[in-house]
């Protein structure tokens, strides 16, 4: 034993070093670095243990929409405290998660009409994976087995197995490439670096006219296209041309494929609307949210999907059609309470 791990004077910089394994850090130069200890928060502030204040510009890598402690938020927090801090929705269900959940289908696209909760970012993609792999084999009568997804190149959905597998940030996941399933990438629709022998305007064609060759010669076997709508965040904040996400709509349609919508970064008004779909009046079959849903305060995700969708998983238990999926944290009161006392200021702003 090295003290008392409460104690006001507990040496956090030592422990720090000697304990703690940070996300997507080189942890033998975090070791060098000394980066801040955060102890405080204020509106748009960080305060860490030696006193220095910094503005939090990333807003916590994008989840605190609203800033820190903010007292209607804090307020519904505590209400809820007062009440239950979690129980299981397997089994049960619960005020704050029904709540939420009628509150997110009232302001999503038209035609989204169920919630399915779990508690990041990633899990909501891998959510929608599963779900949309699951609808086509049920959907068909032989058991269609569409088990390819198209995805945008350069994309960032996550970091579980199946969220690396839709991503294309080859740092990211090279490292597990045997551990991928298969997956087809259209480039992403962008003129930063325009390749040789195209002009801006011919490359961006191509990258339109690509999400068309490869469906129409795919389709069979792809079970949706994953995309970040509008801009792709990780990559570089990379801004997609207008029409691009209508494009790619009409062309699911066409084809019968399903279109994964992830506004993880991009929701809860990122891009002016509360949701990046709507700049496009586009109606995804799967809406993932996470990050700004709780205001940054709680871990909370959710995938949204379309009753189309929720009654290809319907019918007699022995029939095998149930989702068998869920965390121990889905619909987390608290986080739901927060995300309800969220919505209402987005509202009340």
């Amino acid at each position: 034993m090295t003290g008392d791990f409460l104690a006001p004077d507990a040496p956090l910089r030592d422990w720090d070093n000697e304990c703690l394994w940070h996300p997507f850090t080189p942890m033998s130069a975090w070791i060098k670095e000394q980066a801040p200890i955060i102890t405080g928060s204020d509106g748009f502030f960080l305060q860490d243990n030696e006193g220095r204040r910094y503005l939090d510009g990333i807003s916590s890598l994008w989840c605190s929409v609203h800033g820190h402690r903010v007292p209607e938020i804090d307020e519904a927090i505590r209400r809820q405290l007062d009440h239950v801090a979690h129980s299981t929705l397997l089994g049960l269900a619960s005020e704050p998660s029904i709540r939420l959940a009628r509150a997110l289908i009232d302001r999503a696209p038209a035609g989204l009409s169920r919630v399915f909760y779990s508690d990041s970012g990633a899990t909501t993609v891998e959510v929608a994976l599963k779900m949309a792999y699951q609808y086509h084999r049920q959907k068909s009568a032989v058991g269609e087995d569409r088990s390819m997804f198209l995805c945008i190149g350069n994309a960032y959905h996550g970091d579980t197995l199946g969220t690396v597998s839709v991503g294309g940030i080859d740092l990211f996941h090279r490292c597990y490439k045997h551990l991928l399933f298969r997956t087809l990438t259209v480039p992403s629709p962008v003129a930063l670096r325009v390749p040789a022998g195209h002009s801006r305007e011919s490359w961006l064609q191509h990258c339109f006219d690509e999400v068309e060759r490869q469906l129409r010669e795919n389709h069979q076997h792809t079970a949706a296209v994953v995309m970040e709508p509008l801009v792709q965040g990780a990559a570089g904040i990379l801004v997609h041309p207008p029409g691009y996400l209508r494009h790619v709509r009409q062309l699911c349609d066409q084809y019968n494929v399903l279109l994964i919508a992830d506004e993880v970064a991009t929701g809860f008004g990122r891009t002016g609307t509360l949701f990046a779909c709507e700049q496009e009046q586009v109606q995804p079959d799967f809406l993932c949210l996470a990050k700004g849903i709780s205001g940054g305060y709680l871990p909370l995700g959710a995938t949204l999907t379309t009753e189309r969708v929720y009654a290809a998983f319907l019918g007699d238990p022995w029939q095998g059609r149930t989702f068998y999926h869920g965390h121990t944290y889905t619909g987390n009161a608290l986080a739901c309470a927060a995300g309800l006392a969220s919505l209402k200021l987005f509202e009340d702003r």
